[in-house]
């Protein structure tokens, strides 16, 4: 029997110690699932080798030297019930930047790392495994240290950087200050922009611990780095109720399939029951069969993930890598490395190089229905001999365009401020945001207040426009949008106005903010930092002037084509 739905403490109404919060432990994917055999229990484990079974492998994180605090996220604090003088305790500070020496039973010495599999756009690959296997990839530089039922529900917590692990395919498992200074702010601002995200917890930095990175020489325009920078240690601890990815049912899927040993498909379908018990209990029924919770627990996956797409077109957020080890099978965002949020509209609009078109802006629901293929196909093994539950599956699977068109067309009538997807309107809109170009974000905001002209649009174009024709051609659009509003709706413009606010943010975290803010931090400067936080954490609200000058603009000429700016190579 499952130990996720055994938990009946009390969560206390102030979490103020490492001590209260170790009450509160329960390791259930230690506790229920296979630990690798060829593991060391003492979690002493950290060069590349071949994982052959088991689900996870025991690992004992490295702690940065030196930890310094840079933040936490109160909000998050605030929802789990933690005191926030807990991250500047000694105790937390040294358990969140990799020291579990000395942490308070039954928390425990080890964390946990996981193997996955990569399939990218639809296609297994096995080269990025070192053995050329698929038995070495995986859990590179994150390390599980805790999970934790609070307030009834549970929470994994994560340290990105906190050294290698068996698949750490010969790299130092270490994560900078730049790019976890990213992954903190960006998971705080998808949440407050209603995206389903894991989340962040804490951040620190070695003030003494060196790594270095390949980079852009300031002012380089070329899509590859082309020096290596030594940059700070650090460890960003995120936050979420499981990381289980698409890859990682794809391994024991691939394994399973191909009988690759005696527990292969038991594996599978242990780590499928996991996936359900974390993610999907409040929707499927638990008397059901395995057969009938992996089709419901598929129908299930299928809505969060349109969903989830559909989010993220709505806020001009491409996540850049979207492979299937990227895609967690809970249906939320995931892993925040080259991602970008648009300034011009463009459809192919990709902040990383490696990308291409495949993972570009508006072909991400095309990549989502490739992953959604790789999802089905790794669980396919556990209905092979239920024909009946099979068919179920493939009708599932393939009506993953038709859903994710539908979930298309209601987040753009959203954003839009129609009851239904008006096709040609649309067509037009999208004509026009190019050929002008527009700035996304500022563009469906200003068109919240539902303007008379098209003036306060115009606060949008990335050129000026003097076109008279260019002019014409926006005012005829805006007179058509209007008139289907009012037709569409018995509500007044300024209830349609305020709707829209809901749905179109006004502040996004865009690359040119990040990077003075993680430019400072690395002179010991966490102002920024925390100033982004406060106005990313509150992206559909009218705030001060003085932010809105310095939050609320388009992209400066001189950042275009800007190396680290404009594009990134890598995430580390």
């Amino acid at each position: 029997m499952s130990l996720i739905n055994k938990i009946t403490q009390e969560t206390p109404s102030l979490i103020t110690s490492l001590d209260d919060l170790s009450k509160l432990a329960n390791f259930s994917l230690m506790d229920t699932l296979n630990c690798d055999p060829g593991a060391k229990l003492n979690g002493v484990d950290h060069l590349p080798r071949e994982v052959f079974s088991g689900h996870y492998v025991p690992v004992n994180p490295r702690p940065i030297k030196d930890p310094e605090y840079v933040y936490h996220s109160k909000n998050l604090f605030r929802e789990l019930g933690l005191s926030d003088d807990l991250a500047l305790s000694r105790d937390f500070a040294r358990m969140f930047s990799g020291d579990l020496s000395d942490v308070p039973p039954p928390m425990r010495n080890v964390g946990w790392a996981c193997g996955y599999a990569l399939s990218i756009y639809g296609r297994e690959y096995y080269e990025q495994c070192p053995f050329q296997t698929g038995n070495g990839y995986g859990d590179g530089r994150a390390i599980s240290v805790l999970e934790a039922v609070i307030k009834g529900r549970r929470w994994e917590m994560q340290l990105k950087g906190g050294g290698p692990t068996p698949y750490c395919r010969g790299a130092d498992g270490r994560a900078v200050l730049r790019s976890s200074v990213r992954e903190f702010l960006a998971q705080e601002h998808m949440h407050a922009l209603g995206v389903p995200t894991s989340r962040s917890l804490s951040l620190y930095v070695s003030k003494t611990e060196k790594v270095k990175r390949p980079w852009f020489s300031p002012g380089s325009v070329s899509p590859d780095p082309d020096v290596f920078v030594a940059e700070s240690a650090a460890i960003t601890t995120r936050v979420a109720s499981s990381f289980i990815r698409v890859g990682q049912l794809e391994l024991f899927g691939r394994r399973a399939r191909k009988n690759e040993h005696p527990k292969a498909m038991e594996e599978l379908e242990k780590i499928v029951l996991h996936l359900i018990d974390r993610e999907y209990i409040e929707a499927i029924d638990k008397n059901l069969s395995t057969a009938e919770k992996v089709i419901s627990m598929s129908r299930e996956f299928l809505n969060r993930l349109t969903t989830l797409v559909a989010n993220w077109v709505r806020v001009g957020y491409c996540q850049g890598n979207f492979n299937s080890d990227n895609c967690a099978a809970g249906g939320f965002t995931l892993d925040y490395g080259p991602f970008g949020f648009c300034d011009v509209y463009h459809p192919q609009f990709q902040p990383w190089t490696g990308g291409g078109h495949h993972f570009s802006f508006l072909n991400q629901p095309e990549a989502a229905r490739r992953n959604f293929f790789m999802f089905c196909t790794a669980i396919r093994p556990l209905l092979n001999s239920d024909q009946d539950h099979l068919e179920q599956l493939d009708e599932i699977r393939d009506s993953f365009t038709k859903v994710m068109q539908e979930k298309m067309n209601k987040m753009w009538a959203a954003k839009l401020g129609l009851g239904s997807f008006e096709a040609e309107l649309f067509r037009k809109l999208e004509i026009l945001m190019a050929q002008t170009p527009v700035d996304y974000t500022i563009f469906f905001r200003e068109l919240s207040t539902v303007p008379n002209d098209i003036g306060p649009l115009k606060k949008s174009f990335y050129q000026k426009v003097d076109s008279e024709k260019i002019d014409a051609e926006w005012t005829q659009w805006l007179t058509q949008w209007k008139s289907l509003i009012d037709a569409d709706s018995v509500d007044s413009r300024e209830v349609i106005s305020k709707h829209m606010k809901t749905v179109n943010p006004k502040y996004s975290l865009r690359e040119w903010f990040l990077v003075p803010a993680y430019q400072q931090a690395a002179k010991g400067d966490y102002s920024l930092i925390r100033e982004l936080n406060d106005v990313m954490t509150q992206p559909y609200a009218e705030l001060s002037k003085e932010i809105e000058e310095k939050y609320y603009r388009r992209k400066s000429p001189e950042l275009f084509d800007l190396a680290g700016v404009s594009f990134l190579s890598c995430s580390s």
